[in-house]
């Protein structure tokens, strides 16, 4: 860490997200401890502001997402608003919001590196994998969930996730919705390095601090050249939807709401109806 450091400027225009600048670090915070850090469209529109902010800024030269207390850096979508319209469909929706927020990563040259600790479950999970980097504490835990609670899961960030970990690791990941230390994430890919609790945000300073004594513009190519090997384009966000192509009234079979309501009653859910 420098021997100085600068005073941190701080946004008080978010409701949902902290954001500071501190020390050429960006530090995009989601804030709802009592949801496990659960975003919601409004979460995500924030979180989406500040990386376009931290993007424009030049006293910014990398950026690090995270979630506030000790439980979890984020669940994922809130399953709360699951059953609402804005989370299933239009552009308005959480999931196309979510999309939105990867696009934005994708367009923004500087690093973006997950510090996660605690629970990084199902969004949370590819909310770390989205990053190009991901640094955790040794007691974090991650693993996907769509499946377990039949929330529709569907296009890139079902897709980046065999370019993360291979194919085999990819469908293990999402077809059978394990939980997976920090170390496992380790091994697979997911995750950069594992640090004790107490050491994650000195280790996250020191991977920042390695990259901001490099150039910025070089990052910047090899960041969109290793982005554009993965997804030419845009092509894994695609237009298609395959809900709606795969399982047309999916939102009206009740198979989703069966998901949504087991996991709110912790219960098992019943999907034989739908095989």
């Amino acid at each position: 860490m420098p021997e100085t450091q600068s005073e941190p400027q701080t946004s008080s225009k978010y409701t949902d997200i902290l954001y500071e600048v501190s020390d050429s670090i960006g530090w995009v915070t989601i804030n709802r401890p009592k949801k496990l850090n659960a975003f919601r469209v409004e979460t995500l529109r924030e979180m989406i502001a500040a990386i376009e902010s931290a993007r424009e800024d030049s006293n910014v030269g990398v950026i690090v997402i995270s979630g506030v207390g000790d439980r979890a850096f984020s669940a994922g979508g809130d399953v709360e608003t699951e059953d609402t319209d804005a989370f299933n469909s239009g552009a308005d929706s959480l999931d196309e919001t979510n999309k939105e927020l990867y696009r934005v990563f994708k367009a923004t040259p500087k690093p973006i590196i997950a510090m996660v600790h605690g629970y990084a479950i199902g969004g949370g999970n590819h909310l770390a994998y989205f990053c190009d980097l991901t640094i955790a504490s040794r007691d974090s835990i991650f693993g996907q969930n769509g499946p377990r609670v039949a929330s529709p899961a569907e296009g890139v960030p079902v897709a980046l996730a065999a370019a993360v970990v291979g194919i085999k690791r990819a469908k293990e990941l999402w077809m059978v919705c394990r939980k997976y230390s920090a170390e496992e994430a380790r091994e697979w890919g997911l995750v950069n390095a594992v640090v004790e609790a107490d050491e994650l945000e000195a280790e996250v300073r020191r991977w920042a601090e390695e990259m901001l004594a490099l150039s910025p513009s070089v990052i910047g190519l090899v960041k969109r050249s290793l982005d554009e090997a993965v997804a030419p384009g845009l092509d894994i966000f695609g237009e298609r939807k395959l809900v709606s192509e795969m399982y047309p009234g999916f939102f009206e079979s009740g198979e989703q709401e069966e998901g949504s309501s087991a996991f709110m009653e912790k219960r098992t859910p019943d999907f034989s109806k739908w095989r």
